[in-house]
């Protein structure tokens, strides 16, 4: 691996001169903190799009992406003198030394804690360290830091799991899976009654529940959805080049001549390549 020209404080520097009042970029130079958090999300997502799919060709351009995200808010912050980006790996580092007293002997980077400990007794005192934290900072509660801004998906996942630990939870998956058939039959009673007020709030809790069993059957639910949103996507696809061969648009076929192209499709994407 060639070393690279550029270093952090280049990047650095950049970040200074796009920001420049009077020789920068007239884009970057009207950004705030409010301003660029849909770029953030955007490039955080940009990356998980490209990890997903094994594009390793454009996973370290995607992290280079998101690392520029941090040098922004990092140069905001100095513009306000609220915090620097020396500001933010202190805190980082401070945080991961803390929360791992498994690895760094005495809190110290070069301490080596000779005993290993093993994966459950590790979860068990980070979730400790954080609860300690949140109390600190006068956040008490199990929920009391899961942020109202995250995904409603790995959101509710995260409720649950902090719930899990207080053992609110259900005892397995089986549970969760009859849970979930009971709410599927509460949505067909509220679709009964045309309630639209009720066929909401049975949808949610449809929705809970699946998160529920996903974490449960040990699977991340955003993940799960997002590869059967990708194999819809992929299957759909295919449909289309079939109707284009046909010389037709799928608007023009019969539902018997779409469920013909979705089996094939679906057919398609099972075979061995």
């Amino acid at each position: 691996m060639s070393s690279p020209g550029y270093q952090l404080a280049d990047l650095l520097r950049v970040m200074a001169r796009l920001r420049d009042p009077d020789t920068g970029c007239p884009w970057d130079i009207r950004q705030d903190f409010r301003s660029i958090v849909p770029s953030t999300l955007e490039e955080c997502y940009e990356l998980a799009q490209a990890i997903e799919h094994e594009d390793f060709a454009h996973i370290a351009e995607e992290l280079g992406d998101v690392l520029f995200q941090v040098i922004f808010y990092a140069q905001l912050g100095r513009e306000r003198d609220l915090f620097s980006f020396e500001t933010i790996v202190d805190t980082l580092v401070s945080k991961l030394v803390r929360r791992h007293p498994h690895v760094f002997a005495d809190g110290e980077i070069e301490g080596v804690v000779t005993t290993r400990s093993s994966v459950e007794s590790v979860k068990a005192s980070w979730e400790s360290i954080k609860q300690e934290e949140r109390r600190e900072k006068l956040q008490a509660g199990v929920l009391a830091d899961v942020p109202v801004a995250l995904p409603a998906l790995p959101r509710a996942q995260k409720l649950q799991k902090r719930a899990a630990q207080v053992n609110f939870d259900w005892p397995g998956a089986a549970a969760v899976l009859l849970k979930l058939e009971e709410e599927i039959a509460e949505l067909r009673a509220a679709i009964g009654a045309a309630s639209q007020a009720g066929i909401e709030e049975e949808m949610g809790d449809i929705l809970f529940t699946s998160v529920n069993l996903c974490r449960h059957l040990g699977l991340d639910a955003e993940a799960s959805l997002r590869r059967s949103s990708s194999k819809f996507e992929q299957r759909f696809l295919a449909m289309e080049t079939q109707a284009a061969a046909l010389g037709k648009p799928l608007s023009g076929l019969s539902e018997r001549e779409l469920d013909e192209l979705w089996e094939a499709a679906k057919q398609a994407g099972r075979r061995p390549r």
